[in-house]
């Protein structure tokens, strides 16, 4: 397997991995994420896609440049969880309100599930493992275990 190989596979198995853990925590586990955990989410869908298309394009002179796209979006997601974890550590302040599930159907039911919704705010830790809350892990999963090594792949050896 070529590194360009490894590099499209990795940029594709990681941002699914931790997409299924932060889908599998709030459904499974019960942990509703807060508006920026969704913020970190997006990259994460954004490098699934691109990845694929990288796949789909292996033998395209276009399978480089969007596995490195699908890394920097592997590498905004987890900037987003550097933000979101000193958010919920107190090193600075938000940029977001509390947030709640959606909703829908008729008005009793929609105020009936608003009721019955946690409010989630961003600067709360929900849980955390060694000290490092899901932000801080997303953030090093993505920067130290994706991006820099999905690009470290795509290095063309001289």
């Amino acid at each position: 397997m070529t590194n360009l190989a490894k590099a499209r596979l990795l940029a594709l198995i990681l941002p699914t991995a931790l997409l299924a853990g932060a889908l599998g925590s709030q459904y499974l586990g019960g942990l509703y994420p807060c508006e920026m955990c969704h913020w970190q989410r997006w990259p994460h869908y954004a490098a699934v896609a691109v990845a694929l298309v990288a796949i789909l394009a292996r033998n395209s002179a276009l399978s480089r440049p969007l596995t490195l796209l699908a890394a920097l979006l592997i590498l905004g997601s987890g900037a987003t969880g550097i933000f979101h974890a000193g958010v919920e550590y107190g090193w600075w302040e938000g940029l977001t309100r509390c947030a709640s599930a959606g909703v829908g159907g008729s008005t009793a039911d929609v105020l009936a599930e608003i009721m019955a919704t946690p409010m989630i705010r961003c600067d709360a830790v929900q849980w955390s493992l060694f000290g490092i809350s899901l932000a801080g892990w997303n953030a090093l999963f993505s920067i130290l275990g994706g991006s820099a090594i999905v690009a470290l792949c795509l290095k063309r050896p001289r």
